[in-house]
């Protein structure tokens, strides 16, 4: 049966306050940078925004504060075409990230939740008709765990397909894993979640891949960057390899990724499938500044 949306996105929403460096500070240290560029993020808000860019249906739970900030991201997703019912607002600030960006792309980033620390439980319940109504549930970890939990709890319960992006990675419990299909990390995100030291106990991607799936989670996603993504489940490993593009701006990118997953298994694509389209939509994401404001829409043409 269909469903109303493809994707549904429990997340957090950010400003991001971006500088350009040619190298990051020492401790004690100043360096001058770019100027200031404000930028609608958070993990949640790009998976959301990136996947209704994409044609998808797209609803979000999220908390925005009652400040500048909180109207600026409302008015980004609300462009992005991402449904906004339950885009609660919070007394107080809103979440913001700092972000700095090198000259080879890469970046750096400190995050303040504001008020995506005070998403909870009660508001997973007032939005469950909307979760019910969602193929593929995506999920983060810039949002209480407890939270995170219990909406799980209830996509699953509902018939969607959970999907957990173990960012920024914190402990989670089994029961959560369990409910995985898939988990999606980055190589440092694995290794933070198979334990210290396991870098060197798992000497390849595909070995971790393996190792994650003991933990519980129904597939794995490994992203690795400009390498592409691993993709492992009950049927084997797969390797994904991902175009090859001058990178401007890594921010958001993984988000991109996760997003054009979620929206191509809403649509039935198996695992390996859904993430070759991704890794050409995580592609294309570097090739701009900014994280949602560098997301291809459906009629852009991706890198191959």
């Amino acid at each position: 049966m269909s469903k109303e949306f493809d994707v549904v996105v429990v997340g957090s929403v950010n400003a991001d306050l971006v500088v350009g460096v040619e190298r990051r500070p020492a401790p004690g240290e100043t360096v001058l940078g770019s100027d200031l560029a404000t930028y609608p993020g958070g993990v949640g808000g790009n998976q959301a925004a990136a996947a209704a860019r994409l044609g998808g249906r797209v609803g979000i739970l999220a908390r925005v504060g009652d400040d500048g900030h909180g109207e600026f991201l409302r008015g980004a997703l609300a462009d992005a075409g991402v449904r906004l019912e339950h885009l609660l607002v919070t007394p107080g600030p809103s979440g913001v990230a700092l972000i700095t960006v090198g000259p080879d792309g890469d970046n750096s980033i400190i995050v303040s939740p504001g008020a995506n620390a005070r998403l909870a439980p009660d508001d997973v319940a007032a939005a469950r008709d909307m979760i019910s109504s969602a193929a593929v549930v995506s999920f983060q970890l810039e949002t209480p765990v407890p939270t995170v939990l219990a909406a799980a709890r209830a996509a699953a319960d509902a018939g969607a397909r959970v999907v957990l992006n173990l960012s920024p990675p914190a402990p989670v419990p089994g029961e959560l894993l369990a409910l995985c299909d898939p988990l999606v990390v980055n190589e440092h995100e694995a290794a933070f979640l198979l334990g210290r030291g396991s870098e060197k106990r798992f000497e390849t991607p595909s070995a971790m891949a393996e190792a994650l799936l003991e933990r519980g989670p129904r597939s794995v996603v490994i992203t690795l960057g400009g390498d592409g993504a691993l993709t492992a489940d009950a049927s084997g490993v797969v390797s994904v390899a991902s175009p090859k593009v001058e990178v401007v701006d890594t921010t958001g990118a993984g988000d991109a990724f996760t997003a054009a997953l979620c929206l191509r298994l809403a649509h039935g694509d198996a695992l390996d499938e859904a993430a070759r389209y991704a890794a050409r939509v995580g592609a294309a994401a570097v090739r701009k500044p900014g994280a949602q404001s560098s997301y291809p829409t459906a009629d852009d043409e991706l890198p191959l």
